[in-house]
């Protein structure tokens, strides 16, 4: 039997006395403002310090490959004052330190899969980057995986395989594990340790509750490559289908009882490079897990997976690749490939009741095409999707503690809108757009009591007063940061 996730984490969090930021108004010719001087006298310190391999400055390779490695290309028009590329806990306390007494613009990055422009990278500032915090190790005796906050899902699946292991994680295996900033001092927090307020924090905290250097989870068993517990794979289908599709979506929320099941559906509208021309795609990926409790046999896990998903199954499709999988074969089927890089990323977020209309779900869909149309001339793709949170789910987060989220029961579907734009757009292409995009969070928003999903939200949409408990969210902000430091020098969610 699978063991649960274990509830540890290693994070960063000082208190120091704040002092007020100051900034001079630019000369002409401009001069740096204060801001900017700091941040290059504490790059200097840092490299002092820590070493040249550690702290890299403009104008170095491996600065030059930092700064154009973020997933979302709007994250690349960033030039940090440096960059720290920490080895171990100590040289992010350095940092961190350092960032405090200059009073500095900062951000840190794991993964770098951020739609977030600023949130995981910054102007002028200094960016603690972790490509190198990236070991991973599975300890047999306790049973459970240890993992730095520079690794990705996908390589931690694949680096644990061996040991029928993996921790729970991001659907898309590019995704770092750790993206949460903090100030200073090393402390554990657990869910029954003096800390575990600021453990609930940061279940759903983002960024504003501390740097997370390492995680320690309970193991998971998933089996090796060759054990194919699984069934499932990708379904596409026309458009024609679209509003049978998302009946189906809808339904699961409100129908299905079966923990084992999982789903991902989206409906996504790709322009032609060539034409111009739009083409809409539903497409879904289904998965059963059959060796969650017991192993089942291949023909009973294939046959809950039909029961499961029959509403999709009944639909005509363009294309399917159902088929026995294993673990680490799911934990790749949302790999992103060279078609995925190189556009600026822009994502929403709302949440849709299980007992809302279908014809909210098709209009939202079609709000969606329409601004594709609109905007086809700097636009690669757009997509609104659809991730189910069932009760089942909601029940073991709360049995396990509980997290600042805290949706009500009934269940519902997280509703993602991402716009991928193409390289060379205006600005007042941009805005225009931006524009578009504001009128879809107006016209779809979260049924009242649903939380906003806070990877896949716009920056301007306030999603910590969507969460259950905000309340407590912010009292235990003011709590651990009385003086709002990471509000005030770095960039992320507002309304703390």
């Amino acid at each position: 039997m699978r063991s649960e996730i274990s509830l540890t984490f290693w994070l960063l969090v000082t208190l120091l006395p704040w002092s007020p930021f100051i900034a001079v108004t630019a000369q002409i010719p401009p001069t740096p403002s204060l801001g900017e001087v700091d941040a290059s006298l504490a790059c200097r310190f840092l490299q002092q310090n820590l070493s040249h391999r550690i702290v890299t400055l403009p104008g170095h390779p491996q600065y030059t490959n930092a700064t154009h490695s973020a997933w979302n290309v709007f994250n690349t028009e960033f030039m940090p004052a440096c960059i720290v590329f920490p080895r171990d806990a100590s040289h992010v306390q350095a940092a961190m330190k350092t960032i405090y007494e200059h009073r500095v613009r900062y951000a840190v990055q794991a993964g770098g899969h951020s739609a977030m422009k600023g949130w995981n990278s910054v102007q002028n500032g200094i960016l603690i980057m972790f490509t190198f915090m990236n070991n991973m190790s599975y300890d047999p005796k306790r049973d459970t995986i240890t993992v730095l906050p520079g690794v990705r899902w996908g390589d931690a699946a694949d680096g644990l395989e061996r040991f029928g292991v993996a921790p729970v994680g991001g659907r898309v295996s590019g995704v770092g594990t750790g993206l949460l900033l903090g100030d200073g001092r090393l402390v554990t927090a657990t869910v029954n340790n003096e800390y575990r307020d600021l453990f609930k924090a940061l279940k759903g905290g983002a960024n504003r509750f501390g740097v997370v250097t390492r995680y320690e989870v309970t193991a998971i068993h998933t089996g090796r490559r060759q054990d194919k517990w699984w069934f499932g794979g990708m379904i596409s289908y026309s458009d024609s289908a679209t509003e049978g599709f998302l009946r189906a979506t809808a339904n699961f929320v409100r129908e299905n009882r079966d923990s084992n099941a999982a789903m991902l559906t989206s409906v996504a509208n790709i322009v032609s490079p060539e034409t111009q021309n739009v083409t809409s795609l539903p497409f879904t990926f289904l998965f059963y897990d059959g060796g969650k409790d017991t192993v089942y046999s291949a023909e009973k896990t294939e046959r809950l997976f039909n029961a499961s998903f029959s509403q999709f199954l009944s639909l005509p499709r363009l294309s399917s690749s159902l088929t026995p999988l294993s673990y680490i074969d799911v934990a790749h089927m949302l790999d992103e490939g060279p078609a995925q890089l190189g556009q600026g990323q822009l994502f929403g977020a709302s949440a849709f009741a299980s007992d809302d209309p279908i014809q909210r779900y098709l209009e939202a869909v079609q709000f969606q095409r329409r601004i594709t149309e609109q905007f086809k001339d700097i636009l690669n793709t757009t997509l609104v999707a659809f991730t189910p949170v069932l009760d089942e789910q909601i029940y073991a987060g709360r049995k396990r503690g509980g997290n600042a989220f805290d949706p009500p029961l009934g269940g519902y579907n997280a509703v993602q809108y991402q716009v991928s734009v193409n390289p060379g757009a205006t600005s007042r292409e941009l805005a225009l757009l931006n524009n578009a995009r504001r009128q879809w969070f107006r016209n779809f928003p979260p049924t009242p009591g649903l939380p906003l999903y806070i990877n896949e939200c716009d920056k301007e949409q306030e999603v910590f007063k969507t969460y259950g408990q905000y309340e407590f969210l912010k009292r235990i902000y003011a709590k651990y940061d009385p003086t709002s430091f990471n509000v005030k020098f770095s960039d992320g969610p507002s309304g703390l």
